[in-house]
C-alpha cells in the first residue's frame, strides 16, 4: 500500500526569489495604513505575516491591534493586486521548483500544499507569476495569518488535508529554506528537507536539524529521494 504523504512547501528562497518586494510592499502598506514612513525593517527570514507585522507596527510605535493588523494586510494585499501583472519580472523561480511540483504532482498517494509566512493572496499571486501554483492544494495550507509562531502551521495544515482528502497522512514533509522552517517540521515530527537558496548556508541548516539539506531543487532525483525516502 502506498504511504499517503503530505507535501508542505515553503515560498520565498524556496520556490521564488522576490527579493526586496515585500519591503516596498511593508512600506507603502504602513504609509496607507497610518501615515507613518517606514524607517525599520522588520526581520522576514523564515517568519510569519503575523509576527512580522506585529514587529513592524511596535518598532515604529504603533499599538498592534488585530484591527489594524487586519487594515495593514488588506492594505498589502492591495499592493500585490496591483503588482500581479509585473511580478514576473520582478522576481524568478529558482532553480528545479517547477519540475519538483510537477514530479510530486504525478506521484501516487502525495499531496502538495504550503507552510508559508506568506498571506493567503499574496502566496498565489507569488506562485501563479511563474505557473507554480498548478499542483498545490492552496485550499488546505498553513499560512502566515494564523500565528506569530511558524510551527503552529504545519497541524494546521496536516489537519485541514487530512479532512478534505479524508485521510490520514502516514508522512508529512516541510521544505523550506530557513531553520525556522526546520523547527517547524521537526516540532511536529515531520520530515525536514532544506534548500540552501535563501540567506542561510548548508551547515546552519544541518546544525538546525534538517533531514537532508540540498543545494537547491535542480537536482531532481535528489529532492524526490529526500522527499519520499
Amino acid at each position: 500500500m502506498t504511504t499517503k504523504r503530505l507535501v508542505l512547501w515553503d515560498i520565498d528562497h524556496t520556490l521564488v526569489d522576490f527579493t526586496g518586494l515585500g519591503s516596498a510592499w511593508y512600506a507603502a502598506a504602513l504609509a496607507a495604513t497610518t501615515g507613518t514612513e517606514l524607517v525599520s525593517y522588520p526581520d522576514f527570514g523564515g517568519r510569519t505575516e503575523r509576527a512580522i507585522s506585529t514587529d513592524l507596527l511596535t518598532a515604529h510605535g504603533i499599538e498592534p491591534t488585530e484591527e489594524l493588523l487586519q487594515a495593514l494586510w488588506l492594505a498589502l494585499i492591495a499592493e500585490s493586486e496591483r503588482a500581479v501583472e509585473r511580478l514576473p519580472a520582478s522576481g524568478r523561480a529558482l532553480p528545479g521548483a517547477a519540475e519538483a511540483l510537477a514530479a510530486f504532482a504525478g506521484q501516487d498517494g502525495v499531496v502538495q500544499s504550503l507552510v508559508t509566512g506568506n498571506l493567503p493572496e499574496i502566496s498565489r499571486h507569488k506562485l501563479a507569476a511563474f505557473g507554480l501554483d498548478e499542483h498545490l492544494d492552496l485550499e488546505i495550507g498553513g499560512y502566515g495569518t494564523l500565528s506569530a509562531h511558524r510551527p503552529d502551521l504545519v497541524p494546521h495544515a496536516v489537519a485541514q488535508a487530512a479532512a478534505k482528502h479524508g485521510t490520514e497522512f502516514g508522512a508529512v514533509v516541510v521544505i523550506g529554506d530557513t531553520p525556522n522552517d526546520v523547527e517547524a517540521a521537526l516540532d511536529h515530527g515531520a520530515v525536514s528537507v532544506a534548500v540552501a537558496t535563501g540567506h542561510y548556508a548548508p551547515e546552519e541548516l544541518r546544525a538546525a536539524g534538517a533531514h537532508t539539506v540540498l543545494p537547491d531543487l535542480a537536482d531532481i532525483d535528489a529532492v524526490r529521494a529526500a522527499v519520499l525516502g
